[in-house]
């Protein structure tokens, strides 16, 4: 009896991420769908809707019956913007179309197909013995077997071989790759820790809500032309069909501040209805509508430090180390919560970030903060002692696009420093340098 699997856990990438849906109905549908190699299809239904879907793996099609559970992806997004996730998979099926993988039924008590006298085969009539699968095993392997393939691992084959090679003792970085830039984490650094400073004149890139996710913050999924980082690959002579996705140029600092704060439900109070990686670029006149990338290069062209205000539970979510790069690099240097997710917050304080909370159960739109402030910190030079303050002093006053009538906001926000190996990674500016600094002392 030959099983084809349908999906394996968690095997599926994020690029051919699925959803299941259980109990599908056939064969009487008026949908055909295909699933091949990485389970996507061409249309996608929801639980106990009737679909007739043939799943195909090479020549051997089979399937889906009544019962059975297996990966499939819906199309489009998400409330966030992502792909949808595979949940549950189907075990197996077999070849012939007997109704067996079932998620719901039990292979030891129930038989698997019949024999070509129409006795019922079970399970166990058909699974080895561990004896029998050691035996296969010790005749079949052996250590020449893996000596032979991994001999010659490490030689590749003779396109590899021809390849240029750079010489030198550091990497060789291409200026002209938009896939793979030199980092600007050490530029300017120097050997010694630079004293850390207060914050003043910063402005506000972005007045968040609550939970705000490491999803909303960090770059995914695929570029959309129009957007920041889809004008720079244009301006680098990369055509619109070769974007690829934020994923797949991580490793270009470049392309992934242009799609920081850039997802498509992200809700920057500042502006009025409005979703997606926007703010106000004060560095206008009158404040007007921009993308978050365009108005930080313009704020730190113009030596302005940014803050970002939010609500509770910031960066909740999975852990996603551009959520904090790319806040970093945006020019942001503290970031004002209610409460952070515990990851998201010390990620921050790796990338130099100063994590702070409004005063217990304040809020920014409770102290009365719109984001049109200007906004000062003082006390954080404390940690030049040595020590971490509890509290530093918030300063927030109204600029030429605040309301007329609005007057200075000062309160004590919270420091969340939590620990001495956190409060030196800030005095380094982050946990890169201070490692580097380690190194070389």
């Amino acid at each position: 009896v030959v099983f084809n699997s349908a999906a394996y856990g968690s095997t599926l990438p994020p690029w051919s991420a699925a959803h299941a849906y259980t109990n599908l109905y056939g064969p009487k549908s008026p949908t055909q769908a295909t699933v091949v190699g990485n389970f996507k299809v061409n249309e996608a239904g929801t639980s106990n809707e009737t679909h007739h879907i043939v799943i195909d793996f090479g020549s051997m099609p089979f399937p889906v019956l009544e019962g059975q559970s297996v990966a499939i992806v819906p199309p489009g997004v998400d409330a966030n913007g992502k792909p949808h996730h595979a949940r549950q998979y189907s075990i197996a099926s077999p070849r012939n179309g007997e109704r067996a993988g079932y998620n719901n039924l039990s292979l030891t008590v129930k038989r698997v197909l019949e024999d070509h006298d129409g006795n019922p085969v079970y399970l166990k009539d058909i699974w080895p013995e561990t004896a029998e699968v050691e035996k296969v095993i010790g005749e079949s392997i052996d250590t020449a077997m893996f000596d032979h393939e991994y001999s010659s691992v490490f030689n590749g084959d003779e396109r590899w071989r021809n390849l240029p090679t750079p010489t030198g003792a550091t990497f060789e970085w291409d200026a002209k790759s938009t896939y793979v830039r030199k980092p600007p984490y050490f530029e300017g650094m120097k050997k010694e820790t630079t004293p850390v400073t207060d914050i003043s004149g910063a402005r506000v890139l972005a007045t968040l809500g609550d939970s705000v996710t490491t999803d909303h913050i960090s770059p995914a999924g695929n570029i959309k032309a129009g957007t920041p980082a889809a004008v720079y690959l244009d301006q680098h002579g990369v055509a619109r069909a070769d974007y690829n996705s934020y994923g797949s140029r991580r490793g270009n600092h470049e392309v992934m501040i242009r799609g920081t704060f850039a997802n498509i439900r992200l809700k920057n109070q500042l502006l009025d209805g409005v979703e997606g990686g926007y703010t106000r670029d004060f560095t206008q006149a009158d404040g007007p509508q921009s993308f978050i990338y365009d108005a930080s290069a313009n704020y730190q062209a113009a030596g302005t430090p940014l803050v970002i205000f939010g609500g509770k539970e910031y960066g909740s979510g999975s852990s996603r180390d551009w959520a904090a790069k790319g806040t970093a690099l945006l020019g942001v240097k503290a970031v004002i919560t209610e409460s952070f997710e515990r990851i998201h917050r010390s990620n921050l304080i790796g990338m130099g970030v100063l994590p702070l909370q409004f005063p217990a159960g304040q809020s920014w739109e409770s102290l009365g903060l719109d984001g049109t402030e200007i906004v000062s910190i003082a006390g954080v030079e404390e940690l030049n002692k040595g020590v971490t303050p509890k509290t530093v002093r918030v300063t927030a006053a109204p600029s030429e696009n605040s309301p007329a009538g609005k007057q200075t906001i000062e309160f004590d926000a919270v420091v969340r420093i939590d620990t001495p190996g956190e409060a030196d990674y800030y005095r380094n500016g982050g946990i890169l340098q201070y490692v580097l600094r380690s190194l070389v002392a």
